[in-house]
Formats: structure tokens, C-alpha cells, sequence
């Protein structure tokens, strides 16, 4: 019985050394559902060049992303955020410092991103820049015989109820900054913003979520002209062949960076460092943007290898359009809540 019950000892010793291996070679990804980090043929090749498993899980807001890795300490290995969230995130110790000497192609990422002061902190760098896009207005080509090149377009009288704006209360009151003449960075007239969104509010169709949304609106031509995301416009007209196009509009639009970071207590950092130097890599950026459309890499060698007329580097790449873009940058909880509770007041009178 002795020997017995050592020899099931042991045996459990070799099952629980054998689950922990198991466990160690996963790599748990934190980022939004259909981002590049989730698609099949590039978990497919991560998985077999490196030998770790992709588990993915997903968030719908950054706020969402926050509280998953509040809630669920040591369960994550990688989480793609929002460079202006990053210093949040570092407040609440919920990410770490990254060996960068562990990630080749960290090199090439353009150093004016590499060294945002969003992702570095005492020496220290806590978040890879990934990729960069803005939030500026998308057309429906059928509606324009020539794009406009104004913002004032979405305030159009011809254009009532066929105006779409994303339901988000940040770039809400962004985009009421830029309207309006002002810094998105440095709101120094709210009650401007705020007469500008009102004004707006009776042009409005819907309010946006997803990219299937705003696809779909166009697809079924219900409606003219709304913000976008740069890189799901690219995508809309490259892949999915519907007539859209970006304008960047005089007044400027939002800029934001995502940024991947390994949250405190990861059980596979090696796996992570692994997974962030693949999603960087130009082989997958070009990939990406082929197979699927993306927005543009923080990897100036990825840009580089696509081809001299694509989306990413004849119009993203363009200093004017640079000249013109304001870069989100972290805003307290207390303007968090101001934004939101200014975008729920407005979308009451949207009928």
C-alpha cells in the first residue's frame, strides 16, 4: 500500500509538471475581436514557427480591456491597447516593463512612436507600438460627384439623416473639438463642442458600433457620410468592395496609436515577447493588409514593403495629411465622465 500510494504520487507530480508545460506554451491575447491578432492563418503560422498556443479573448472598449485585466491578474500574456489608456493601465500595475532586446523587430519601429512618452516611463518601455490609423470621415461615393474636403460636410442640410457618427463619447467629443477649431487634447471652449454635436444631432441616421454596421449602411445605400477608422475604409473598399472613401477633412481629424503590452503576472512573458515581435513583423503586416486591410504599421520597414500606390503609404503617408492630424493623448476619469455624460445628454434628442 506504501508503494502504492507513493508510485500515485509521483504519477501526480508528472500530471501537474506535464498541465503546468502545457499551460506555459500558451500565449492568452487580450485585443478587439477581428484585429489582426485573431486571424486564422496568422495565429496558424505564429503557432507553428514558435510552438505556442494563441488563446484569444476579446474587449469592446478600452474600458472593458481595463477591468478584464483588473479582474482576471496573472490569466493574460499580451493585451493590445490604446497608447492614450497605457498610463492608466501603469498606474494600476496592471502591465510591465518589456525586454525590447527580446523583440528583433522592435528596432524598426519608427522611433518618434517607439519613444512616446504614452509608452515609456523612467527608462522603462511598457507598451510596443503596433499600428496607427485616425478617425476622420468615410463618403459613400455614390452620394459625392467630387469628395468634400470639409468637415462641415457632415452638417450638410442635403445630408439630414443619412449621418453617422460612432457612438463613443471620447471621439464624440473629439470630433466636436475639430469641429469646432479646437485642440482634442486641450478643450479650452466645451460649450463650443457641445453647440457644435447639438447642431449635428438632427442630421443624424444612427449611431455606429462595429464595422459591420457601417459597411452594411453603405451596402444597403441608407446613408451619405460619418466618421470612420482609416483602415476599415481602406478595408471596406479593397475587400469588400463597396464604394467608400476616407477624406481627411481640412480641419484635421484624430489620430490614435495601439500599442501591445504583457500584463503584470503573465505566465508565458516569453511566449509574449514571441507574439508581439510576429504582429510587428513586416511578413505579417504585408500579409494583413493584403488578405484582410489594416491600418499602418508602427514598423517603418512593414510600411516600406507595400507597394508605392497603396492606401497606407500614398495617403497616411502623405505630410500634409501628417500636418493636419491630432494624436490622442490620456485624459483623466473626471473629463471621461464629463465626455460622457455631454454624449448621452445629446443622443437623447436623436430620434
Amino acid at each position: 500500500m506504501t508503494r502504492l500510494t507513493a508510485m500515485l504520487a509521483a504519477t501526480t507530480v508528472l500530471v501537474s509538471a506535464f498541465a503546468l508545460s502545457a499551460q506555459a506554451a500558451e500565449v492568452h491575447v487580450l485585443n478587439w475581436k477581428g484585429y489582426g491578432a485573431d486571424e486564422p492563418w496568422a495565429v496558424e503560422a505564429f503557432e507553428k514557427a514558435t510552438g505556442h498556443k494563441v488563446v484569444n479573448d476579446f474587449f469592446n472598449s478600452e474600458q472593458e480591456m481595463l477591468t478584464k485585466l483588473r479582474t482576471n491578474p496573472g490569466l493574460y500574456d499580451v493585451v493590445m491597447i490604446n497608447a492614450a489608456f497605457t498610463g492608466q493601465a501603469l498606474a494600476e500595475n496592471l502591465i510591465q516593463p518589456i525586454d525590447t532586446s527580446k523583440i528583433a523587430n522592435y528596432a524598426d519601429i519608427s522611433p518618434e512612436k517607439a519613444t512616446s512618452p504614452m509608452l515609456n516611463k523612467d527608462g522603462k518601455v511598457f507598451g510596443v507600438p503596433w499600428v496607427w490609423g485616425l478617425t476622420a470621415i468615410a463618403i459613400n461615393e455614390k452620394s459625392f460627384e467630387t469628395p468634400p474636403t470639409s468637415i462641415s460636410v457632415m452638417w450638410d442640410e442635403a445630408r439630414k439623416g443619412r449621418v453617422v457618427i460612432r457612438d463613443d463619447a471620447v471621439e464624440a467629443i473629439q470630433f466636436g473639438a475639430i469641429a469646432s477649431g479646437q485642440n482634442i487634447n486641450d478643450i479650452k471652449d466645451m460649450e463650443a463642442v457641445k453647440a457644435k454635436l447639438t447642431s449635428l444631432m438632427p442630421q443624424i441616421r444612427t449611431f455606429w458600433s462595429s464595422e459591420n454596421d457601417w459597411n452594411q449602411m453603405v451596402a444597403s445605400n441608407q446613408i451619405d457620410v460619418g466618421t470612420y477608422w482609416s483602415g476599415s475604409a481602406d478595408r471596406a473598399k479593397t475587400q469588400f468592395k463597396l464604394p467608400v472613401s476616407l477624406v481627411v477633412p481640412d480641419e484635421g481629424a484624430v489620430a490614435w496609436l495601439d500599442a501591445f503590452s504583457i500584463p503584470a503576472g503573465s505566465k508565458n512573458v516569453e511566449g509574449a515577447e514571441a507574439f508581439i515581435n510576429y504582429m510587428v513583423d513586416p511578413t505579417f503586416y504585408v500579409e494583413w493588409v493584403t488578405k484582410v486591410g489594416a491600418p499602418v504599421s508602427a514598423n517603418v520597414k512593414a510600411v516600406a514593403a507595400l507597394p508605392e500606390d497603396s492606401f497606407n503609404r500614398k495617403m497616411m503617408g502623405d505630410p500634409k495629411v501628417a500636418e493636419r492630424i491630432q494624436f490622442q493623448a490620456p485624459i483623466t476619469d473626471a473629463q471621461r465622465e464629463q465626455y460622457l455624460a455631454i454624449w448621452q445628454e445629446l443622443k437623447v434628442n436623436v430620434k
